[in-house]
């Protein structure tokens, strides 16, 4: 099964018409991003910003909205891992929302950089980061 982040609908994240406002649904991506780092990984994401100088600035995004969410409701973050190319992630997430009946909110994809945080400068992605993803991309597609 696909790793799955819940979160629930803070005050927060909901706009004037009472339900979450769209780029809140961004943050849960990469929430759920963060902690797959640790669930699947093994590592948690401050280590690899803090302690092995990588980060992953998002250079392109893309999201369809499907149904709404309000305050209090539960949101199920899936996460895929789409390509791993030499210094890109194509990551994809599903949002379902929690209940009697799971129904498909949102769906997304973003394609983040492999950088030195110093710098900014693009880097290969370790072999470390490349074997976890890949095994975690096999286990999905097989």
């Amino acid at each position: 099964m696909l790793f799955r982040k819940t979160i629930r609908v803070c005050f927060g994240d909901i706009d004037n018409a009472g339900i979450v406002y769209y780029p809140r649904f961004l943050h849960y991506f990469h929430l759920a991003m963060e902690e797959f780092f640790r669930s699947e990984l093994g590592i948690n994401y401050a280590e690899v910003l803090h302690k092995r100088h990588l980060s992953f600035p998002t250079v392109h995004v893309q999201s369809d909205f499907r149904l709404r969410l309000r305050y209090g409701d539960q949101i199920a973050i899936q996460v895929r891992v789409i390509n791993v190319g030499r210094t890109s992630i194509t990551w994809g997430y599903e949002g379902y929302r929690l209940g009697n009946q799971e129904e498909l909110v949102v769906e997304g994809q973003n394609v983040t950089v492999c950088v030195k945080t110093e710098t900014f400068k693009k880097r290969e992605i370790p072999v470390w980061l490349r074997k976890g993803l890949t095994v975690y991309m096999e286990r999905f597609h097989s």
